[in-house]
């Protein structure tokens, strides 16, 4: 694998060269001409910006029709829609936690964490575990595989996830696992310490990121319950987050790691999925479902990934990649357990 720092951030200081700070391009297989990865990865702030005002101008219409009509027929489906805005304000911090939302490292960290932190979520944390991720794909240090391996499982195992997903009872994992907690698998003497390996700079920011995450979720429903909103900041946020959002993030990651069968290279490992443009603004939002891409070249940024997946197309990169619609993916992840399974598959929780 190929160090792709120095390429993707010209104007970073020497500590983000060194072992524990890069995201690495995964070349085990064929790729892109250097010239064309290039212009991919030249990034836009124009283009970000527009990424995150259209996300934040979601949320802010779906709250003031909430308050004005303040009905059940009108909140509930603004309840959903803010849910999916919260996935959509995590792809952005994604894109952050990657460097990748604004040339400028300063305002890249701001957005990235202001988007991170509404949301309950540490975007310099999670730099240091998705780093993880990203670099040890399918391997023992990656922190993604006990929500990811060992499907299919069964409509039943799958449904009952999302159930729970659904009724909150979920929720405090996925902001553990935000917070750059262990892992929680099978063998807790193996469990995946994310902050124990990045640089002495990395591992500080991430802890003092996590302090305002708190400070803010103390803080805003205090500022609500003194304007007299608290009602409406619980139901408008607070409950979509912890609800709805769940199964849509694990179903999102199931669709883009579950249910592969060759953990050798991104191009198998992980999945692009494409269908509807409504179904992907919804549940894949920013271009996140070009995923195989993505790990491929984490340095190119959310807005040039579908350009991305063409180019790689004409350059016939994609030999035997997977790359589905994603109703075949989810039909895939809800099937039968294979009656014989991999004893080397990856274990999960």
């Amino acid at each position: 694998m190929t160090d792709i720092t120095a390429e993707s951030q010209p104007a970073a200081a020497a500590d983000t060269q060194a072992k524990g700070t890069e995201f690495q391009n995964d070349l085990r297989r064929k790729g892109l001409p250097p010239k064309v990865v290039k212009g991919l990865t030249a990034q836009n702030d124009l283009r970000a910006t527009l990424g995150v005002l259209e996300t934040f101008g979601t949320i802010a219409l779906m709250v003031g029709l909430s308050l004005y009509f303040w009905h059940p027929l009108v909140v509930i489906p603004c309840m959903f829609i803010l849910a999916t805005r919260h996935q959509a304000l995590f792809v952005l911090a994604h894109d952050a936690a990657h460097y990748r939302l604004y040339k400028s490292r300063t305002l890249n960290d701001l957005v990235g964490r202001l988007c991170g932190i509404v949301i309950g979520f540490s975007t310099r944390t999670y730099r240091v575990v998705h780093r993880l991720h990203h670099n040890h794909l399918y391997e023992k240090q990656d922190p993604d595989i006990p929500l990811n391996a060992g499907y299919p499982r069964g409509k039943a195992y799958l449904y009952k996830k999302l159930i729970a997903d659904l009724f909150a009872l979920n929720a405090w994992k996925t902001y553990r696992y935000f917070f750059g907690a262990p892992s929680i698998n099978d063998n807790a003497e193996k469990a995946n310490r994310p902050l124990d390996d990045t640089s002495p700079k990395l591992r500080a920011q991430a802890r003092a990121d996590r302090w305002w995450v708190v400070g803010f979720h103390v803080t805003a429903p205090l500022v609500a319950l003194y304007f007299g909103y608290l009602l409406e900041y619980v139901v408008l946020w607070i409950v979509p987050g912890i609800t709805m959002l769940q199964p849509i993030l694990r179903l999102r990651a199931v669709c883009e790691h579950g249910a592969v069968t060759d953990y050798s290279s991104p191009m198998t490992a992980s999945r692009t999925n494409l269908g509807p443009k409504w179904f992907m603004w919804l549940f894949f939002p920013h271009d996140v479902n070009y995923h195989v891409e993505h790990h491929m070249y984490p340095s190119i940024p959310f807005y040039n990934l579908k350009r991305a997946h063409r180019l790689m197309q004409e350059h016939g990169v994609f030999e035997h990649a997977e790359i589905r619609h994603v109703f075949d993916t989810l039909k895939m992840v809800v099937a039968d357990r294979p009656q014989k399974s991999d004893t080397s598959e990856p274990r999960t929780a």
